[in-house]
This record gives structure tokens, C-alpha cells and sequence, in this order.
């Protein structure tokens, strides 16, 4: 089916709008930790409806692709999948974030590097271990950090977003603390910057969240971006 692009006939607010949401400019998406294959099944979906109803053109994936709750550094559930299990698990999960996304920058968490950090600590050399997109099956972009249109994205381990913005006077965005989803703006007489928290897809219910179980409640959601002037937390219905 051949479908033609129709220009609308709309004035007054409607027109604003649609000129608003269609001018040239990044309008990225930020999809928060999913720490595969515990993450919410309806994530994805939410994720992809924030895409369409924002008209973005970006994904930025902030951390976490992955849980490696077999080989964390903290005590594993002994009645869990084991290493291998999980991994397939979690590849065929990612699988779909791939097909939905499949050009995506990721901002590497502390749970995707805990296989590296076991290697180091093993004394294994770095040429013998595999890179992310091999394993997953993905072609995306794996970066410790990335700037655009002068906001920061980093997954957050040293700080939550607010604190990097105002440490390094420049908008950020974080993820890494599942309970918080915020925008909060620094304002001076020079300058404004935001600090942004973004949601996660995290399913509570898993053995992978049990250490959480008596925490505040996860924040389910992503965000969006536009431009780097706006920034926007849209948060799932449960």
C-alpha cells in the first residue's frame, strides 16, 4: 500500500502545534533501564506509543540493557536461571528493543559491565572478551557517555541527574535510580540547565527486583527530549 503525504489543513493552535512537533530538530527518546529479561513485557509498547506521540527521531537507551543478576557482585537468587539461561533470555527480549529501534545510542550501565569488570578482575585481557552488539545481536551505538544540543546523557552511577547538572553547569540526563522521575531546572542570571531522571521498564515482581521489594515503589516510564530546550517525563499507566 503506497500511502501520500498530505499536507493538513489546520489553522490557529492546531497549525502551532503541528509546526511545533514537526520543525527540524532532534526530539529524542530516552527509554530508561530495562536490565533484560526482567523488564516489563508493556514497556516496549509505551515506549514505542511515547515515540510515535512525541514524533521523535532519536533513541537514546540510557543503561541497564541488560540485568546479569546471575553474576552480579551481590548475593544471586539460587533458584534463578542460571548464567547462560538468563542470557538467552535476555538476548531474545532485546531482540525486540532491536527490531523497534534498531538505530540507538546506549549509555552503558553498571550491570552491562559486570562481565567486563569480572574479566579485568579475573586478569582475562580485553581482546578475549566479546563487545555488546556481538553478544546482543544489536547494531546499536555503546557509549560511557554522549552530548546533544548541549544536554548530557550518562547512565548516572556517580550522581543522580540533578547533581551532574549542577556539577558540570550543562542540562543532564540520568537514569540508574529506579524510584525517581523528575525535571528540575537551575536557573541563574547567565544561565538555565536541567537535570532530568528518567524512569525504568524494571517488573518488580521478579526474583531480579526482590532486593528492592520493601524500597518506594519503581518509577515506570521513559522520557523525551526536544531540541535540548524541553525535557519531558511521560510515565506508564499500571
Amino acid at each position: 500500500m503506497i500511502f501520500k503525504e498530505q499536507r493538513p489543513r489546520l489553522k490557529g493552535q492546531r497549525l502551532s502545534s503541528y509546526n511545533y512537533m514537526n520543525k527540524q530538530e532532534r526530539r529524542i527518546l530516552v527509554v530508561g533501564d530495562i536490565h533484560a529479561p526482567f523488564e516489563l513485557k508493556e514497556y516496549l509498547q509505551f515506549c514505542r506509543d511515547t515515540y510515535a506521540n512525541y514524533n521523535c527521531n532519536q533513541v537514546i537507551f540510557i543503561g541497564d540493557i541488560v540485568d546479569n543478576h546471575a553474576s552480579s557482585f551481590h548475593v544471586s537468587d539460587p533458584d534463578g536461571m542460571g548464567g547462560g539461561d538468563e542470557l538467552d533470555l535476555a538476548i531474545e527480549r532485546i531482540r525486540d528493543w532491536a527490531i523497534a529501534f534498531p538505530v540507538a545510542d546506549v549509555m552503558i550501565g553498571n550491570h552491562d559491565r559486570i562481565i567486563m569488570r569480572k574479566a579485568f578482575d579475573g586478569q582475562i585481557p580485553a581482546r578475549w572478551i566479546k563487545d555488546y552488539n556481538e553478544v546482543l545481536g544489536t547494531n546499536w551505538s555503546w557509549l560511557e557517555s554522549v552530548v546533544y544540543d548541549n544536554v548530557l546523557y550518562e547512565h548516572g552511577e556517580g550522581g543522580q541527574a540533578l547533581t551532574k547538572a549542577k556539577n558540570n553547569m550543562m542540562s543532564s540526563v540520568c537514569g540508574h535510580t529506579h524510584t525517581e522521575a523528575y525535571v528540575k531546572w537551575l536557573v541563574g542570571k547567565n544561565f538555565k540547565v536541567f537535570g532530568m531522571q528518567v524512569g525504568c521498564g524494571v517488573d518488580s515482581k521478579t526474583y531480579a527486583a526482590a532486593y528492592a521489594k520493601n524500597f518506594k515503589k519503581q518509577a515506570i516510564g521513559c522520557g523525551v527530549v526536544l531540541g535540548g530546550h524541553t525535557a519531558i517525563n511521560c510515565l506508564m499507566d499500571l
